[in-house]
């Protein structure tokens, strides 16, 4: 086990890629707080992986809101005494087209893909610091935050501007917050997912030609699975990448290298 008797708190981790994540560090041996405000199936994730034995229960907290992150980070101490490992899952995506765009769904997308990384990474951060301060330090390391951001930080899409903004902050809000925490020897990565098999993504079946375009672009030629960027997260959240801070790991199925769509299979 990679992390085992760590603490981890997951946002967004009643479903998705969050979930996945709750899931995986689970199994590494990790003691996960689950925060969603999705709370009935939060509380059913939870339950079913502490049925299964392992130390998992469920947060409402809304990412976006500085008093429910707050009370996120005291309940995890409550709980398990420490923080050593935040992952920021939490994220929302509306496909509007940018002339029609209004002012409430753009703010709403950043405060929780943006500001809601922040406001997460932060606090996880202060209680390591005050942790290491204390003489208390996690267990291997100071601690390791991961934030999800996207191939969208990058790579555009007509009616997802306010998407892009808010993951494009995240890659940046990563590498600031990374060299700010060096000096403690708290890490900060983010993951980029390429297109995944979630909710999130359900409408591509829908489209026209929708799921055939994102296949045309991904060399792989196919669509990643939530436990697939989970594993990415638990091995950056490790030792394993203890030399690693700052960066953006592309789990994409290798559409951030093309340049042209991929041929047409016969």
């Amino acid at each position: 086990m990679l992390l085992n008797g760590k603490v981890a708190i997951v946002t967004g981790g009643a479903q998705g890629i969050g979930r996945a994540c709750a899931e995986r560090f689970a199994a590494e041996g990790v003691k996960v707080v689950i925060a969603d405000v999705a709370d009935s199936i939060g509380n059913a994730v939870a339950k079913n992986l502490s049925d299964d034995g392992q130390a998992v229960r469920y947060v409402h907290a809304n990412v976006s809101e500085r008093l429910d992150v707050h009370n996120l980070i005291a309940a995890a101490v409550e709980a398990y005494g420490r923080v050593d490992i935040m992952v920021t899952c939490a994220g929302i995506i509306e496909s509007v087209p940018f002339l029609e765009i209004d002012e409430d769904t753009f703010d709403r997308t950043l405060r929780i893909n943006l500001k809601g990384t922040f406001l997460c990474a932060q606090a996880a951060a202060k209680q390591m610091v005050r942790q290491l301060d204390s003489g208390d330090g996690a267990l291997g390391s100071p601690g390791s935050i991961v934030t999800i951001s996207s191939i969208n930080a990058w790579f555009e899409l007509p009616d997802s501007a306010a998407y892009a903004a808010s993951k494009g902050g995240v890659s940046q809000l990563t590498k600031s917050i990374a060299i700010a925490l060096a000096d403690h020897g708290i890490r900060v990565n983010a993951v980029g997912p390429g297109t995944i098999e979630t909710a999130m993504s359900s409408d591509l079946a829908t489209k026209s030609g929708g799921l055939d375009t994102v296949l045309s672009r991904t060399p792989l030629g196919r669509l990643g699975q939530p436990e697939e960027i989970a594993a990415v997260a638990v091995w950056l959240a490790s030792e394993q990448a203890s030399y690693l801070t700052g960066q953006t790991i592309y789990a994409d199925g290798g559409r951030m290298p093309l340049n042209l769509a991929m041929p047409p299979k016969i």
